[in-house]
């Protein structure tokens, strides 16, 4: 057999991520960068705790907001579905392929196949040092814990976008090796990494604080585990998913039965965070009373908090200031929210625009709504802070077309600085702006604690319908959104539980890389991903008036429910099978 390569296979070269040891931002902070051989970097106890640390560098990748990213754009996920619409979007790019339907193995990219391996293969490299590292026992037995996590995480970020994929355990191959060309089943795939999470939790702490937060600690390990126990008992991955009567594939992209007790596996799972006791929604009565729901906002700002299970670190940065913030206040304006997404926030009440009893006013929609549309989007009359001023009263900004025909009034206005009318707010601190002098401290989440109620709450709600505990988690979460009355109606069925399940992933969880995976697990990416999206024009006459207008049809084939294997990998791997339908 020839000898064949799936991933990359050079020398031992890290970047050294040296330790800020009490330093208030954490233990990603200073880097240099260097190539070490493996004896230099296993024998000493700073070059191996480094290469561990540059493990960590990479676990936000698939959720990065400029993941896809070229020649004067940047994007991620949110553009390559139904949330927003790309910069530069007349550009060949991994997040137009995705949107127009023509994403193929030829041009699909790798970062998920070549990134996740590499990052394994490394910590294989690691696990297999560990015993020769000069460190104490009560460090070898934590670090252990988080190589095994890490190796979890990236092996769940192969499994959600390809499903089953090759399982290489504690291998390091090398150059000359022959590698394995088959794809593991999707079920073998769901037990290595759940048994991952399981030895990990097993030698860490429940959370992590001080120089060590931001790694590993029981209380992600459990909430991975959760995550990938959900997205097991979803219908993309039940039944043989796209792969059903294929023979030879179907149990490779799905389980080839349909159980239900998996939903059952995942609402325990999540039970067992919420059980841990050692996570809340962030919530904030205080800063600025009256202001309801102003915890959503300030929970993104705080380094630190309460609802973080898993952050990315970061240093001080404007990292989405510059990316997303409308051009007069130095961002570069993208991607753009689509009128979809904000008709999916409810009114204030609780209740959905399209209720006629809702109160909602086409001629002033953005008035009376779920406080985390302001939280989020950046709409016609949103108020922003002026450049170079320290915090001033916030002036407002206008999209208006001003009069008709359309004549963009600023830099800032649909048409010009907006192709939807809209810009993204979340996770903005409202008090910076990129143009001015001062920074923030926050760090991105990858897991925090609504996601596990919502978990939860799908997971319950699909095995034995909705219960109180299933009202109680999705409650919580539209209290601390600022709902006045928070609760959903009672005596709702399984199917309107859904479908309020759904809706609530949809706009709490917006532009963190939730949707793009949620409608393909969910098997709804066929209506959502084949639709007109639109966007909004404000005309500013004598009378204000809001036109919807046409934006981008979004189109979306069969295939596309999971990614295609790279074509580069299937070449060098002839045996490899390819997903279904490309």
């Amino acid at each position: 057999m020839k000898k064949q390569y799936f991933i990359w296979l050079g020398s031992l070269s890290v970047i050294l991520v040296l330790f800020a040891a009490c330093n208030k931002t954490g233990f990603l902070d200073k880097t240099a960068t260097t190539s070490l051989d493996e004896a230099s970097t296993f024998s000493d106890s700073a070059n191996a705790i480094a290469f561990l640390n540059n493990i960590y560098t990479n676990i936000g990748f698939a959720s990065d907001p400029r993941r896809f990213s070229g020649n004067g754009y940047a994007a991620g996920l949110d553009a390559s579905c139904d949330e927003a619409e790309g910069p530069n979007a007349s550009s060949t790019n991994g997040f137009i392929e995705f949107a127009t339907g023509t994403v193929n193995p030829t041009i699909v990219p790798d970062d998920a196949w070549r990134i996740s391996y590499a990052n394994i293969r490394a910590v294989n490299q690691y696990l297999k040092h560990l015993s020769v590292i000069p460190f104490n026992n009560a460090l070898k037995s934590e670090t252990k814990g988080e190589a095994h996590f890490l190796r979890a995480w990236f092996y769940f970020m192969l499994l959600e976008h390809y499903g089953g994929i090759p399982l290489i355990g504690d291998t390091i191959y090398n150059a000359s090796d022959v590698m394995p060309s088959i794809r593991n089943s999707f079920a073998s795939c769901v037990n290595y990494i759940s048994n991952e999470c399981d030895t990990a939790a097993a030698y860490l702490p429940v959370t992590q604080s001080g120089s060590q937060y931001g790694r590993a600690s029981k209380g992600a390990c459990l909430a991975l585990k959760a995550r990938l126990l959900l997205y097991a008992a979803s219908p993309l991955f039940n039944d043989g998913g796209i792969g059903k009567g294929i023979a030879g594939i179907d149990s490779i992209v799905a389980y080839p039965d349909a159980n239900p007790e998996r939903w059952k596996l995942a609402a325990d799972a999540a039970e067992a965070v919420i059980s841990l006791n050692a996570y809340s929604l962030y919530v904030d009565s205080t800063s600025a009373p009256g202001q309801l729901g102003y915890g959503f906002q300030q929970l993104f700002i705080h380094r630190s908090n309460s609802e973080y299970i898993l952050p990315r670190m970061m240093d001080a940065n404007k990292y989405l200031e510059s990316l997303w913030d409308v051009p007069s206040r130095g961002g570069s304006g993208g991607p753009f929210p689509y009128q979809e997404i904000v008709d999916a926030f409810p009114m204030s009440n609780g209740k959905s625009i399209t209720d006629p009893s809702s109160g909602y006013d086409p001629n002033n929609p953005y008035k009376n709504r779920d406080p985390r549309l302001n939280y989020s989007i950046i709409h016609d009359s949103t108020l922003r802070i002026l450049f170079g001023a320290n915090q001033p009263s916030p002036v407002q900004l206008y999209m208006n077309t001003k009069v008709s025909p359309a004549v963009p009034s600023s830099g800032d206005a649909v048409h010009k600085g907006t192709p939807t009318g809209y810009y993204i707010f979340k996770m903005m601190d409202p008090s910076i702006i990129n143009n001015g002098i001062s920074g923030t401290e926050r760090c991105l989440p990858l897991i925090r604690y609504a996601e596990i109620l919502l978990d939860y709450a799908e997971a319950k709600n699909e095995y034995s319908g909705p219960d109180q505990t299933v009202y109680d988690a999705v409650g919580a979460i539209r209290q601390r959104a600022g709902l006045r009355p928070y609760e959903l109606p009672a005596g709702l069925t399984q199917d309107q539980m859904r479908a309020a399940i759904h809706n609530e992933r949809r706009i709490e969880l917006a532009y963190e890389g939730f949707r793009f995976f949620d409608v393909r697990r969910w098997m709804i990416a066929d209506s959502t991903e084949n639709e007109q999206m639109h966007g909004m024009e404000v005309d500013r006459g004598n009378t204000v008036s809001y036109k919807l207008f046409d934006v981008r049809k979004h189109n979306f084939k069969k295939a596309m429910y999971l990614w295609p294997l790279p074509l580069s990998e299937i070449a060098k791997i002839p045996d490899m099978l390819q997903n279904p339908l490309y």
